[in-house]
């Protein structure tokens, strides 16, 4: 995996359907703050989600990312709008994922990280075979599949000792870091009027 773009965050639902929330949006949050210490600029990071989840909202707005896409059937459709709308390219996400669903949105992200999940070895093995993802997950949502991920991308961006020591210390750049992303108002956006191209 090559991270030297600056890459930015796009998540789905798989953050907020596991029960220990906290362990997820720390790694999130230290991994932000990584690429905000590399790039010297706020990632941009959205979560979308074919339904219109409560849960999922609160995440996105508690954690300050730039957008919630909710009533997402074309999730491909809402990875186009998030890059148009901050001049990014699908090549600049770091995609988190979980089914069928969102493969076509995943495919064009720069970085893709299928969420184990148990219940699915064919899949598992289809999107391996096809290419389709970097990265699965050792661990199902439930038990921090998000968390593990953000840990190795720290790791391989060679920054954990340093952003873990920045983040205990709350020194001048962690807190220029915490106060650009307490400014970000998290902007809901409602795609269910977008009827996905050939189905589910």
């Amino acid at each position: 995996m090559n991270l030297q773009p600056a890459y930015d965050i796009v998540t789905l639902n798989v953050l907020v359907n596991a029960f220990h929330a906290i362990a997820e949006e720390m790694g999130i949050n230290l991994l932000r703050y990584a690429l905000y210490r590399e790039h010297n600029r706020l990632p941009i990071a959205a979560l979308i989600t074919g339904e219109d989840n409560p849960s999922a909202r609160a995440f996105a707005e508690r954690e300050h990312f730039h957008a919630i896409y909710h009533g997402a059937r074309a999730k491909t459709a809402s990875i186009e709008a998030l890059c148009a709308a901050h001049k990014l390219s699908s090549e600049q996400l770091i995609c988190f994922f979980d089914d069928v669903n969102d493969l076509g949105m995943a495919f064009g992200c720069g970085i893709r990280v299928l969420v184990r999940r148990d219940a699915s070895p064919l899949l598992h093995d289809y999107v391996a075979r096809q290419g389709l993802c970097d990265y699965i997950t050792g661990h199902p949502a439930e038990r921090h599949a998000v968390r593990e991920v953000c840990e190795l991308l720290l790791g391989l961006l060679g920054s954990f000792d340093a952003v873990v020591a920045s983040r205990v210390a709350m020194d001048p750049v962690y807190l220029g870091y915490f106060a650009a992303r307490q400014s970000v108002k998290t902007e809901v956006i409602d795609r269910s009027a977008h009827v996905p191209r050939g189905g589910a």
